[in-house]
């Protein structure tokens, strides 16, 4: 869909719900949609809760964008399930919602016209091919079996569900190929929503651990407590909380590296902690997604639909990095701090 063209027929206001301001990203998304408002001569006001497990407070001011009256909302959703009265109540007032980061899965028909989202399964699929080039060996002239950990920092948002689910299923897809049993374990949603079937005595065992609050140190503990598992072989962490908790986790441990003893860190997002760790070896890499694009994709497809305009799902893509390309132009855009 071309957003190039894009301008508005009236000065709109937008009301945007986000996950948050804790992590850079959300300061990266926020700083790429205030320039696309400002380019386009509209106002918004961007909002979202002090954590990412503050569900309740992100719908509260979900309800109070409805009540601002808006043209258009932008939403990334912490709980699909927590804000769709607040989605049908927005619909019934005529305003057009429009989601990013995280769709809005099961949303009410027509409540949600458009997301301006990485594919996150997708991402979480690159992850593992970049991650299982590496891993191969290793699997191979292992005598047991080996353990791959997958921390998501919770269970309910599309886009760390997915990224978790796309990593899973594509390491067991390589692994299969390869003639290797692989098995998941640990959090109930992986777990059943994987494409993975149960085996007794696996060859590769992906371990899901997902924090029962979005703290900082109850990830850097879930990252310790599968470094200390003698069969770890690597951790997966699917957003930038998580990539931040397994750079914590190991400071004591000093066990993440690219070693044949090691175990292989890979991640999502950037911010200052990850960029320094892909750069000294503690993490291989990282996926990066587009934060400054997907901002101004939000305004963009806000002013389309308070245009009246027809608008469709953008995909606002995402890059693979390591120390080697972290530097090189298409892929230092996307790296915030």
């Amino acid at each position: 869909m071309d957003l190039s063209k894009v301008e508005a027929k009236e000065k709109y206001h937008f009301e945007i719900v986000s996950k948050g301001f804790q992590h850079q990203y959300w300061q990266a998304v926020l700083k790429g949609a205030q320039e696309e408002a400002d380019r386009l001569g509209v106002t918004m006001n961007f909002v979202g809760p002090n954590s990412e497990s503050d569900i309740a407070d992100q719908v509260q001011m979900l309800n109070s964008a409805i009540n601002a009256k808006p043209a258009a909302i932008g939403l990334a959703a912490l709980s699909t399930d927590a804000c769709n009265d607040a989605l049908q109540q927005a619909k019934d007032a005529g305003i057009p919602i429009v989601g990013f980061d995280s769709g809005v899965p099961g949303a009410p028909e027509g409540s949600v016209v458009a997301n301006a989202a990485t594919d996150n399964y997708a991402a979480g699929e690159l992850a593992a091919e970049k991650t299982y080039e590496v891993l191969k060996d290793r699997i191979a002239k292992a005598k047991d079996s080996v353990r791959i950990g997958v921390m998501g920092q919770d269970a309910t948002s599309e886009s760390i569900v997915n990224r978790g689910l796309g990593f899973i299923d594509k390491i067991a897809e390589l692994a299969e190929a390869d003639g290797y049993t692989v098995t998941v374990e640990g959090n109930d949603k992986y777990v059943q929503d994987s494409k993975v079937e149960p085996v007794k005595d696996a060859k590769i065992i992906i371990d899901v651990a997902v924090p029962s609050q979005v703290t900082a140190e109850l990830s850097a503990t879930d990252c310790q407590t599968l470094l200390n598992k003698e069969d770890t072989i690597c951790i997966y962490g699917s957003n930038q909380h998580s990539g931040e908790a397994m750079v914590t986790g190991n400071e004591n441990l000093q066990k993440l590296g690219s070693g044949e003893d090691q175990v292989l860190g890979v991640t999502f997002d950037s911010g200052t902690v990850i960029k320094e760790a892909v750069k000294n070896g503690t993490l291989y890499g990282a996926i990066t997604q587009a934060p400054v694009a997907m901002g101004a994709a939000v305004i963009d497809l806000l002013t389309m639909a308070a245009n009246g305009e027809e608008v469709a799902d953008v995909d606002t893509g995402c890059q693979w990095y390591t120390a080697d390309n972290m530097d090189d132009p298409e892929i230092a855009q996307n790296l915030y701090d």
